[in-house]
């Protein structure tokens, strides 16, 4: 499992989607960080980061 997650503006990390597919979570996340102009990352099973995706 695949965790979306975005910054809000005080820095708190919410959560968004999820999948189980990673190259689908990354195009989601990374559509959405240039849409919103917002930080997003995404975490593994074991809530590890993969990756942190900037807009």
């Amino acid at each position: 499992m695949i965790y979306i997650q975005w910054q809000n503006h005080q820095g708190v990390w919410v959560h968004y989607s999820s999948t189980h597919h990673e190259p689908t979570a990354y195009r989601m996340a990374t559509a959405r960080a240039e849409r919103i102009k917002k930080r997003h990352r995404l975490l593994d099973a074991n809530k590890k980061v993969i990756d942190i995706v900037e807009y």
